[in-house]
């Protein structure tokens, strides 16, 4: 029988103020519930007039009809734990500084219990509500900074234009050229733009150009769960990637450099259009074309391998939706095809050229585009929420600080693959869209922010997709650069973000 329920709780200083914690039996692998949408914690405040006392518990929100269409077949698959979740950092006394400008003092909210689905709650962030942090003077209002980063139509439309020009004409060139191992390409548009994340101008775009690849058998590298070898079940004679093999191995480093030559050549024949390739990036996947007119924009164009197979066990308990977006869903993403990159894995002071590494980018802009718990969300006619102004900030964040300190080496390692990462997690752990309610933006962001700093503290950071990765390992990232990035952050927040206003 599982202890009885703690009725009390703890609290815990968070850069300068006091933050009501999740109770420690999270901490013993008992289930916890997930903390409750901010709004009901005020009402329930304005009601009692004791803004501490603990909610006599409450239905969690209703979950809306799940997206994925027609009935999903029952998964023998049980839902997967969720992310373990960096440590809450240790109580302390609340911090007098001079760095505040609320006008009006708000109550601090008690930890609300919400009764949820048996799933294991996500990583864990502190309950956000009212005064959970308060606003340096001058600090930047953060939905002018979002305005800010407000494309410009003109831009975006000429841009893409010149984008769609230049793919268009080097897919077809694959699809009807003599290169018959590249004929079956098709095209899928991934990356931050299309996602509608993009800040600052339209000067970046990532497309893959995909290829399917029947009845292929992964070797897993080095027990890595991200890096594979590949290859053929049954190989046909006059297979056209037969060139690409070494030995068994359909060779990454091949196809990626046959690819990188047809693409060089065939860019001599684009006309009306200032466009060279740039070189190659050591382990890079892309090819990566440079743009200079009608202003300067970089593409990267992707090989990707398609396979329509179950996806590899390094996977089965990653992409923890079950309380977000809902079971069905989940199972409807994990029936989609997966893809493989030629990005190399690392050996030693090299890389291993043969591997090729999972993509699912394709899932991930799903997860932004339809983000919400309600079918309406964020819709015209729908109620509008914050996750992705907050992933928004968050990027920008990061790019400023990277422009700031310019080449410093402690920061060239992160990106904003860690950003989005992270950000997944606390959308996994705040799952109901009355927890990101626009007008909560403030509170919101902050709560991205504590998270992204305390993966940055304990040096974990967990694949979104493969649970057994951690992005934030000392040998991928060193203990040095983190500390520097989470100082840096932690200046920024408790000045109000003066970096939002620079560059």
């Amino acid at each position: 029988m599982a202890p009885p329920r703690e009725k009390a709780t703890r609290t815990a200083s968070v850069a300068g103020a006091v933050v009501p914690m999740v109770s420690a039996r999270s901490a013993q692998g008992v289930p916890t519930e997930p903390s409750g949408p901010p709004e009901a914690t005020r009402a329930r405040a304005r009601r009692s007039g004791r803004p501490g006392e603990k909610p006599r518990g409450r239905a969690p929100p209703s979950r809306a009809e799940d997206r994925a269409e027609g009935a999903a077949a029952p998964t023998r698959e049980g839902e997967p734990p969720a992310a373990p979740g960096p440590p809450l950092p240790s109580s302390g006394s609340r911090r007098q500084g001079s760095v505040r400008a609320t006008r009006e003092r708000r109550p601090q909210p008690a930890p609300v219990e919400v009764p949820g689905p048996t799933e294991s709650p996500g990583p864990l962030v502190p309950n956000p509500g009212p005064g959970l942090r308060e606003t340096a003077p001058g600090a930047w209002k953060l939905r002018a900074v979002l305005e800010q980063l407000r494309l410009s139509r003109r831009e975006i439309s000429a841009a893409v234009e010149v984008v769609n020009r230049v793919v268009d004409h080097l897919l077809r060139k694959l699809q009807q050229g003599c290169e018959s191992e590249f004929r079956g390409v098709g095209l899928l548009r991934t990356g931050s733009y299309y996602e509608r994340v993009k800040v600052s101008a339209p000067n970046e775009f990532d497309v893959m150009f995909k290829l399917e690849v029947p009845r292929i058998e992964l070797q897993e590298y080095a027990n890595s769960g991200t890096h594979y070898f590949v290859k053929f079940k049954r190989n046909p004679k006059g297979n056209p990637l037969n060139q690409f093999l070494e030995g068994e191995i359909l060779s990454a480093s091949k196809m990626l450099s046959k690819f990188r030559a047809i693409i060089k050549e065939e860019i001599k024949n684009i006309e009306d259009t200032d466009v060279i390739v740039e070189r190659k990036k050591k382990g890079s996947p892309a090819v990566t074309l440079l743009m200079r007119k009608p202003m300067e924009i970089s593409v990267d164009i992707t090989l990707a391998l398609e396979s329509k197979g179950s996806w590899p066990a390094s996977t089965l308990n990653g992409l923890p939706i079950n309380r977000w977006l809902g079971v069905k869903v989940r199972n409807d993403m994990r029936r989609r095809p997966f893809y493989l990159v030629p990005k190399h894995a690392r050996e030693g002071s090299g890389f291993q050229e043969e591997t090729w590494r999972l993509s699912f980018s394709h899932v991930e802009k799903d997860l932004l585009k339809n983000h919400g718990q309600a079918k309406t969300c964020c819709e015209t006619d729908g109620v509008k929420c914050c996750r992705k102004d907050c992933l928004k900030l968050m990027k920008y964040l990061l790019e400023q600080l990277k422009k700031k300190f310019g080449k410093r080496k402690e920061l060239t390692k992160f990106c904003s693959y860690h950003v989005k990462t992270a950000f997944f997690h606390v959308c996994t752990q705040d799952p109901y869209d009355s927890q990101w309610l626009s007008r909560d933006l403030e509170l919101c962001f902050d709560k991205c922010v504590t998270y992204f700093l305390q993966c940055l503290r304990t040096e974990q950071l967990q694949h979104y997709f493969i649970p057994t990765v951690n992005l934030f390992t000392p040998d991928q990232i060193d203990k040095a650069s983190k500390e520097f990035l989470s100082k840096q952050i932690e200046d920024q927040r408790n000045n109000g973000f003066p970096v939002f206003g620079a560059f």
